[in-house]
């Protein structure tokens, strides 16, 4: 079937009302995870945010599929509420332990299989915990997938200023003093402003709000060392490693005018069997879910409903 984004359904003012920061905590391996909650009866899906978001960023799609379904948003280990152990400590920010911590989610609290439906380097993650614990995904929705250009395996097809140059500020980032000093430079609402003005196609879904959901983890002690330990990892699987791979279907969504991940490139990842449809979003950048909550609201709930029929 065939999912179309020319026929946005307004959001009502009650549509677009949902917590910025989780309400609830999950003790998973010692640690603190944070993540809220809506809707009693359907499917159960679990929503997973982007690299420095958290479950605020699911704030104007949360009360639209509660309607329907048993919705749940996390803040993977390093973001949002959740605690920030420093590498050090036994915890690496890999695929790898998000997949884990996402089925140990569904398994613990969920309680059942559930629908993955995920933002960039969230979608790694949903595609790793179903490639690890596949009868605990029914499926997944990617939004904007992460296509991880600074892989190292990616680096042969770069130009050669930017494949020595990313690996020297990899480098140094390694050196605690230069890897703060950076984060606490990078963490300001300005510079978090002027990156969204970037990923966000439509100017006015940057709202102060949003900013200040960004910004509120980044206080944290700890959260410098999250940045930089994910900012030097450019291993582990790719998109189209996992897709080949996955025992579960997919949907791939993609905001049109994304900056960051071309669609271009991500037209590409259409042809594996796994996925369902390919679909553009029109005038929509890197977040669609929260950019254009009223394309991907009704878009997301109809291909769930069609894999519960």
């Amino acid at each position: 079937m065939t999912f179309s984004a020319t026929t946005p359904i307004p959001l009502s003012e009650s549509d677009s009302e949902a917590l910025l920061f989780a309400d609830r905590v999950w003790i998973w391996r010692g640690f603190q995870i944070g993540y809220q909650t809506q809707g009693d009866q359907g499917a159960a899906i679990v929503l997973v945010h982007g690299f420095g978001a958290s479950s605020g960023h699911w704030r104007k799609n949360i009360p639209t599929w509660a309607k329907s379904f048993r919705v749940f948003a996390i803040d993977l280990i390093g973001f949002g509420t959740s605690h920030k152990p420093t590498p050090e400590i036994g915890i690496d920010y890999t695929f790898e332990t998000w997949g884990s911590l996402l089925t140990d989610f569904c398994r613990e609290v969920v309680g059942e299989a559930a629908f993955l439906v995920a933002n960039s380097i969230g979608c790694i993650a949903a595609m790793q915990a179903a490639v690890i614990a596949p009868e605990w995904v029914r499926g997944i929705v990617q939004l904007n997938c992460s296509l991880r250009l600074l892989h190292d395996r990616r680096r042969a097809q770069q130009n050669p200023l930017k494949r020595y140059g990313t690996r020297l500020i990899q480098d140094l980032l390694a050196i605690p003093a230069i890897g703060e000093l950076f984060f606490r430079r990078v963490a300001t609402a300005q510079t978090v402003r002027a990156a969204l003005s970037q990923a966000y196609i439509r100017k006015t879904a940057i709202t102060d709000d949003l900013i200040e959901m960004l910004l509120a983890p980044s206080r944290s002690p700890r959260a410098w060392e999250v940045f930089v330990a994910f900012t030097r990892y450019s291993q582990g699987s790719l998109p189209e490693d996992l897709l080949p791979i996955l025992s579960c279907r997919t949907l791939l969504v993609w905001g049109d005018r994304d900056p960051w991940e071309p669609v271009t490139l991500a037209r590409q990842l259409a042809q594996f069997a796994s996925v369902d449809d390919f679909v553009e979003l029109p005038g929509v950048g890197h977040c669609p879910q929260d950019e254009a909550p009223e394309l991907v609201n009704p878009i997301v709930e109809q291909w769930i409903l069609q894999q519960v029929a």
